[in-house]
Formats: structure tokens, C-alpha cells, sequence
């Protein structure tokens, strides 16, 4: 495993950051319409907090002023640029902008229809993966657990050059060259159809995990300065192999990665709860 690349994570979307308050600041955005469109957000509650402004009778709360500021980037040109009251300007701006879009009769286009939708189902969504999440809390011992079975035995980490053919035969008669004295890096620059031929087939360091499983124990089962007498066939072609260095591969401290894990393992969690419930869910997809 390579612990300087640690945990591919499922998708971490799924973990919506700020999920444990709405962005209720949608709501409004269909005030005033009288269309009945079920896409749109007319029962969602009112915000809630302290009213900090007013725009043409529209409150704009302290909830709204909180979930804006977490989803907003902060922006350049100094501690002003970023400033509640700068904030707030901004909350005023977008508005006003949102009463003239309505005014003008924008929630009636497709496209914010569907936009606004989206944004429904996502808040609604990362709230529910929020509290999913709180509800099945990950403890030190389930990380501990998986960082004893994935991570807490030291490996090998290989130093290696490869030549990739296409053929068998090809291969063959690199080893032959080989045999008879050629240099391994001109070769790999010479015949090497694969992105790091022309580097002298240079790989750099790697650990087994990060190879397809012939490339690895082909690499792991040689002295070092040797190189393979019998080419190794991959999806990818016909490898020529020489292991330039090996070396111990320690772990990380468990507290370094304790969060990471937690994370990995709340992804899991989430997926096999999906998983779950799309079984009995109603899920039908319509033909072309």
C-alpha cells in the first residue's frame, strides 16, 4: 500500500460540508408566483435567527447570513473583502436581484425550474447524509480495526525501470539484448511503447498495490540490479523488468491517519445504507 497516497475515498460529494443547516436562503424564491409547480420550494419553513435586514419587506436572517457564508469563497483584497457587513451587502444584492427575477417571471424558464429542483434535492439530500452520518458515528476502534488489517504492518516500497512491448516475441528479444550487455535505459528509450519510455523506463518508487498484481510480484520476486528472464504479460502489453532498489516501508502513526480513516469508513457506512435501500426502493428507467 502507499502511505504517501493513502485511502482512495469513495466520493466524498456525498459528504455535503455545512449539511447541518439548510440553505434555506432558497426560500423566497418562489414568493409571490402564483404557479402551482411542485418543482419549486413554496413550503419551505421560513429561516429562522435574528433578522439583520430587510428588503422590501423580505427579512434576511441570521441563519441565512451563517449557511451564505460557509458556501461563499472567501475573497481577495484584504479582512473588509470577507467582513459580516460585506456579507451582508452581498446577501442585500442577491436580493434584489431575486425580486427582480421574480418580477420578471424567470422561475417560469426551464432551466431554473430545474436548477432550483436540484438545489432542493441536494440540501435535502446532504441533510439526510448529515444525519445519517451523526447516527452511525465512527469510533477509534472501528478505525483502529481497519488501520491494523490495511495499514499496521509495515511493507516494501520498489525502485524499478520496465520496457513495455507489444508482443511476446518483442520482449524476448529485449532479454536476449539485455543478456548480452545492452543498457536497459537506452533500450527502454529505443523500443518502450509506454509514456515512460522516454525516460529510460523509469518508474520511480511504488508500492505492490499500485501495480497490477503480475507487474508487482514480477518486481517484488527480484534481486536488486536484476532484471526479469521471462517477459510479464499485463492488460497493458509484455513487460521487461529491472529492480533498481527496494526499501521498508513504515506505516504512519494511527492518530495521523485516524480522520481519514473514520472518513473512509463513514463512506462506507453510507454506501452499503444506499445500497440497502434502493433494494426496496421503486426505481424505474425510462427507454429511449
Amino acid at each position: 500500500m502507499n502511505y504517501r497516497n493513502l485511502l482512495p475515498l469513495f466520493a466524498t460529494v456525498l459528504i455535503i460540508g455545512g449539511c447541518d443547516q439548510l440553505q434555506t436562503s432558497l426560500q423566497g424564491n418562489t414568493a409571490g408566483n402564483d404557479q402551482d409547480n411542485s418543482t419549486t420550494v413554496e413550503s419551505t419553513p421560513a429561516p429562522g435567527g435574528k433578522v439583520l435586514a430587510t428588503v422590501n419587506g423580505t427579512p434576511i436572517t441570521q441563519d441565512v447570513l451563517d449557511v451564505y457564508t460557509k458556501t461563499r469563497k472567501p475573497q481577495g483584497g484584504g479582512e473588509d473583502a470577507n467582513a459580516p457587513a460585506t456579507v451582508l451587502n452581498e446577501l442585500i444584492a442577491l436580493e434584489l436581484m431575486r425580486q427582480e427575477g421574480e418580477k420578471n417571471d424567470v422561475i417560469s424558464q426551464p432551466l431554473v425550474i430545474a436548477l432550483l429542483d436540484q438545489q432542493r434535492r441536494s440540501t435535502l439530500a446532504g441533510a439526510a447524509i448529515s444525519d445519517f452520518i451523526k447516527a452511525h458515528e465512527t469510533s477509534d476502534e472501528e478505525a483502529q480495526e481497519v488501520y491494523n488489517e490495511k495499514m499496521g504492518q509495515a511493507g516494501k516500497e520498489y525502485n524499478a525501470r520496465h520496457i513495455l512491448l507489444k508482443s511476446q516475441d518483442e520482449a524476448v528479444d529485449v532479454i536476449v539484448s539485455l543478456d548480452k550487455g545492452a543498457d536497459f535505459s537506452e533500450l527502454a528509450m529505443e523500443k518502450s511503447t509506454g509514456p515512460s519510455g522516454k525516460s529510460g523506463g523509469k518508474l520511480g518508487w511504488f508500492a505492490p498495490g499500485q501495480m497490477v498484481k503480475p507487474f508487482s510480484d514480477a518486481a517484488a520476486a527480484l534481486e536488486t540490479g536484476s532484471y526479469t528472464k521471462e517477459p510479464v504479460e499485463t492488460q497493458f502489453g509484455w513487460h521487461v523488468i529491472i529492480l533498481d532498489d527496494v526499501r521498508d516501508l513504515t506505516p504512519p502513526p494511527f492518530d495521523d491517519v485516524k480522520a481519514r480513516l473514520k472518513l473512509l469508513i463513514a463512506n462506507q457506512k453510507l454506501q452499503a445504507h444506499i445500497n440497502e435501500i434502493k433494494t426496496t426502493a421503486d426505481i424505474q428507467l425510462s427507454g429511449e
